[in-house]
Order: structure tokens, then sequence, then C-alpha cells
């Protein structure tokens, strides 16, 4: 095993990664990077934020100072990927998936839209709140609605496609 021995002035080229500028400069971006990738703001500031202090805690050992913004971007996403496999992991346990709700206005209008579709849905035929509910509910197939709903798959299909329409007019949308 070869030991490779420094000179003094690559060993100051190392210690001369001014992690600082690079935060000045690309902390914004990197929060955007890592904002898309895990949904929401404050995950991602900790994850830039500790890509950053492990990128200044070794800088001693980075062979190329010009190489540094690539490995601290490379070690924001290695962040995400933690950070949405601990998410998985607790999702699989705890509850099912929600959209990321990004202010309390929104997470009213969405359960006001998910109400009224609800509602509409209710007003439907029972043939086509059937249909729809097993379809886009349950993600069945149109032969697997037409088996549970004894009927034929072309009449599975054409009642999925008249409550569609039904519920595009009750919600007041153009289909």
């Amino acid at each position: 095993m070869e030991v490779e021995l420094l000179t003094q002035q690559e060993a100051l080229a190392r210690q001369r990664v001014d992690v600082a500028s690079i935060f000045a400069e690309h902390h914004v971006g990197l929060v955007r990077l890592a904002l898309i990738m895990v949904g929401d703001r404050a995950t991602a500031e900790d994850v830039v934020q500790e890509a950053f202090a492990r990128t200044h805690a070794g800088r001693g050992r980075l062979r190329d100072a010009n190489k540094a913004l690539a490995y601290v971007r490379s070690a924001v996403l290695n962040g995400c990927r933690s950070v949405l496999r601990r998410r998985a992991t607790v999702f699989r346990r705890v509850v099912p998936y929600e959209p990321p709700v990004w202010s309390a206005e929104s997470a009213a209008l969405l359960g006001e839209e998910r109400r009224g579709v609800l509602l509409a849905l209710r007003e439907l035929p029972r043939r086509q709140r059937e249909a729809l509910t097993l379809r886009y509910y349950l993600d069945l197939s149109d032969q697997e609605i037409a088996d549970t709903m004894g009927i034929g798959a072309s009449t599975a299909r054409s009642t999925i496609a008249r409550g569609l329409a039904a519920l595009a007019r009750a919600l007041g949308e153009d289909s």
C-alpha cells in the first residue's frame, strides 16, 4: 500500500477551499434543488446545511479545489435521497401519502375541491358512481370492472365515459 505524501503547497491548496464563498454563491440554488427533491423548505435547508458542514469539515481531503462545488452538489443529492428513503420507510408503516401542502389556504382549497367531487359523485346514478369508484379509487381495468359489476367490458367503458361527462357537468367544467 502506497502512502501519498503531500507537499506543503498541495496541503495549502487543500486548505484554501473557500467553503464560505461557495456557500454565498450557491446556497440558494442548492436549496431550490433540494426543495424540488424533498418537497418542503425546512428539510431542504437542513440537507444543504449538512452538506456544507461536511464539506467544511473535510475540506482538507479535497484533492481539487475546483471540484468543491460538484462535491457539495453531490452531497446535497445524497442527503435528499437519504431523507426520501427515511420518509418511504415511515410512510410504509404509518399513513398513506398526502401531497405536500404549501399553505393552509391551499389545504383548505384542496379539501373543498375533494368535497365538491364527492358530492357530485353522490348525485350520479348508482352504476356510474360504482364504475368511476372502481376505476379511479381501486384502479381496476375495464374487464375487472365489468366482472365486478356483472356487465360487459364495452358497457363498463361507456358507463365510465358517461359518468365522467356527468361529473364534469356537475362540477361546471367543460369536457
